[in-house]
């Protein structure tokens, strides 16, 4: 049995394909899995554990079915559903862990990230990041209005796109510096995160000393899964 991750589905009723392909996932590959890693951005946007939308109810039933099937699933926040809570949590048997989590798995000591800390070329989205992660943010914008908050979150999505089309492609990818520190920090020999969209295995060097950072890919056109059992891993796309 192998250890599952996966990150940056983006679950949204506007691409039902990609919710069918991950209800099928968990009723199918996850069910045989000894645990299942969701490094961030499950969803496109979570404005609340209030949020009645249906198709975000049913991947709610069916992580309930996983993790009362045995499987433990443990949950990131990503910079898209930072929102999630305990309420969420009840619902689903999901245990919500910090970005930068570390972990034995297999001999390894393993950094887990959703990976957007990672960026910090990006000088505006790090401002903004801080701002929104906030507790007292948070707990303004949770009370406020369901509607009052979709409206919010739409300018905000708004202008992450016109943020994106005018930034540069390198600014939106990890910095190596603060690669290279978060492996000192954490004392891991293998680092694994999403965010970037952009899956890869990287050999690098900290400090004369090997490591390695697995990137996991976007569900937009594919799955994307980290298998990693006692004979290995692999990063393999999931055909839909």
């Amino acid at each position: 049995m192998s250890t599952l991750f996966i990150s940056d589905l983006h679950l949204d009723p506007a691409a039902p394909e990609i919710t069918a392909q991950f209800l099928d996932f968990l009723e199918s590959e996850a069910r045989d899995a000894d645990a299942l890693y969701i490094l961030g951005d499950l969803f496109e946007v979570w404005l609340g554990d209030d949020d009645p939308e249906p198709s975000k109810q049913e991947i709610q039933a069916a992580l309930r079915r996983l993790t009362g099937s045995g499987v433990p699933c443990f949950l990131m926040h990503g910079n898209r559903d930072f929102l999630i809570g305990e309420q969420f949590c009840a619902r689903t048997g999901c245990r919500l862990i910090e970005d930068g989590t570390v972990l034995s798995l297999h001999g390894f000591t393993v950094l887990l990230m959703h990976g957007d800390a990672l960026c910090t070329d990006d000088v505006s989205y790090q401002r903004l990041r801080r701002i929104v992660r906030h507790p007292l943010t948070q707990w303004i914008f949770r009370h406020l209005g369901l509607e009052r908050r979709q409206a919010i979150a739409g300018r905000i999505r708004a202008g992450s796109r016109q943020h994106v089309g005018a930034s540069a492609p390198q600014i939106m990818d990890v910095n190596g510096a603060a690669v290279a520190e978060a492996f000192r920090r954490s004392g891991a020999q293998v680092m694994v995160h999403g965010h970037t969209h952009r899956p890869a295995i990287h050999e690098l060097d900290v400090d004369g000393g090997a490591v390695r950072r697995i990137v996991l890919g976007d569900w937009y056109t594919q799955g994307s899964v980290l298998e990693w059992g006692p004979q290995g891993f692999e990063l393999r796309s999931i055909p839909r």
